[in-house]
């Protein structure tokens, strides 16, 4: 019972403004893989699911976790911005984990990654981008969008991803702007995998090309899957994740 417990329930971590980040962690052998999920996703998506019965097959630490507002962690959906939700993943991770890290983002999680890699470098041995979405707010906006967004604050829009409208906010939007990668080298170091589908349509294909070009590390593969979608979550794609992030943790 108190395993089957665990399962359903996660557990919490108190920021310093007492509102309570939503987590799984997973003890074992090192590094610490970090799922970090997409925009309006959480930590209970088929690929953070998926990657963390594999590793709890391998005996490996696994820490998923929910941004603030998002999946069971508390909070508004609304009031996150990037920088805040990257900041939530870096109190978790200081708090819950210590040694090397393995970073796995997905879409606005692989954002995510590439600024945590850059706030703790010491401590990232590798880095995994499925469909990575730096600099969305830039590439991923119109300039009817951002008009819009100057004067109503916000823009809801319909998704295929589930039932409520995909909300951005104003503050996100300049959040982003505030953090673009992709315009200067970006000081990273560690292995970088980018699994990026050719039928991605929320991604351009060339952003993981673009970003492999602004990366530092001499160790980047971009893996291109010409038939793949956004969510690069059928078993196949999800086979090619689990073999890139064992192939990381093996050749460390």
């Amino acid at each position: 019972m108190k395993l089957e417990r665990a399962r359903i329930f996660p557990q919490f971590l108190a920021r310093a403004d007492g509102l309570r980040l939503a987590y799984r962690h997973r003890p074992g052998q090192g590094p610490t893989i970090i799922f970090l999920p997409g925009y309006m996703s959480d930590m209970e998506g088929s690929k953070a699911l998926a990657l963390d019965a594999w590793a709890a097959e391998q005996g490996r630490a696994m820490l998923r976790l929910d941004y603030a507002g998002c999946g069971a962690s508390e909070g508004r959906f609304e009031d996150g911005t990037l920088a805040s939700w990257r900041d939530d993943a870096l109190a978790l991770i200081d708090g819950l984990t210590q040694g090397p890290l393995l970073l796995v983002g997905s879409s606005m999680g692989g954002w995510l990654a590439l600024l945590i890699a850059l706030a703790r470098p010491e401590r990232i041995m590798g880095l995994v981008g499925i469909a990575a979405a730096p600099d969305f707010t830039e590439w991923g906006f119109t300039d009817a969008d951002k008009a819009l967004l100057a004067t109503e604050g916000r823009i809801e829009e319909p998704t295929p991803y589930g039932d409520h409208p995909y909300v951005t906010t104003l503050d996100f939007w300049q959040s982003g702007q505030a953090h673009r990668l992709l315009d200067d080298a970006i000081a990273i170091d560690c292995p970088v995998r980018l699994l990026q589908g050719q039928c991605d349509t929320d991604v351009p294909w060339e952003i993981a090309l673009r970003t492999a070009d602004r990366l530092r590390s001499s160790d980047v593969q971009a893996l291109l899957i010409k038939d793949g979608d956004h969510r690069l979550s059928r078993d196949g794609d999800i086979a090619l994740l689990i073999r890139t992030v064992a192939a990381l943790l093996d050749n460390r």
